[in-house]
């Protein structure tokens, strides 16, 4: 069941979050969302997450989206290192919070992979659906896709139920991930660092990434589960949901 929406102060920005669940349930899961995402965009996911583990959900929006504050700064090619090294410790002490399980979705899950290699104690587990840990040239492609989306569909419409100002959330993304410092950007470094199990979901019909990616991620260590999904794009939790809840449940178990 959601309880009532909160708002922390984080690091000067004030950062919306909701529960779902029991909140004095032991490694509650925490949501990392996407680049377009926020608490909202989630839909039924954390309650249905919630029921099928028996574990607490939080869910936050990073600050410029959903009801988070505005962006302090422009998007730089760090912004994700940062997010993990330094904002998630300070949300997750800001609300009382330790040894989250992480859940993160594309720009989340590279966030959660970065936490678990910056932090190696901060979390017994982490399940990454589509993550990034270097830029492909379907990434790319895929986003100027998603530019034309944009400009000759409802998706504008579609995001301004979650967002303020879905023209800046819109633009972070795509400007940032295009943009010439970016080419290079990659966070293949941390994989070695990672100790704690992980379970990586990717959709073979991902739009913004391969299973070039997941490979890299395994990179030779045993406690690395993969579950690859057919008929699946870039978002297995809303494409896929049963697969996801009934391999998150079973991993969550393991670890937890």
């Amino acid at each position: 069941m959601k309880q009532t929406a909160e708002a922390a102060q984080v690091l000067g920005s004030t950062l919306e979050y909701a529960w779902f669940g029991d909140r004095a349930t032991p490694h509650p899961l925490v949501l990392l969302h996407d680049s377009l995402g926020s608490v909202g965009t989630w839909k039924d996911f954390p309650e249905r997450l919630a029921a099928a583990t028996g574990h607490a959900v939080l869910a936050y929006s990073r600050e410029g989206f959903g009801g988070s504050s505005k962006l302090s700064r422009a998007r730089w090619r760090g912004y994700m290192h940062h997010e993990a090294e330094t904002v998630l410790p300070a949300f997750l002490d800001a609300v009382g919070v330790k040894s989250p399980i992480l859940f993160g979705h594309s720009d989340g899950a590279t966030i959660a992979l970065v936490a678990a290699g910056a932090h190696p104690g901060l979390t017994p587990g982490i399940v990454i659906e589509a993550p990034h840990v270097f830029v492909e040239p379907i990434t790319l492609a895929g986003i100027d896709a998603a530019r034309e989306v944009y400009r000759t569909t409802n998706l504008r419409e579609k995001l301004t139920r979650y967002h303020p100002d879905p023209d800046a959330v819109f633009a972070a993304w795509t400007e940032t991930w295009t943009a010439p410092y970016f080419k290079d950007w990659n966070v293949e470094e941390y994989v070695p660092r990672v100790r704690c199990p992980v379970l990586m979901i990717q959709g073979l019909q991902d739009e913004y990434g391969s299973a070039a990616q997941i490979e890299a991620i395994k990179a030779g260590r045993v406690d690395r589960e993969v579950l690859m999904l057919d008929r699946c794009a870039h978002s297995p939790h809303r494409d896929r949901p049963e697969a996801v809840l009934k391999a998150a449940a079973e991993f969550v178990r393991r670890i937890a």
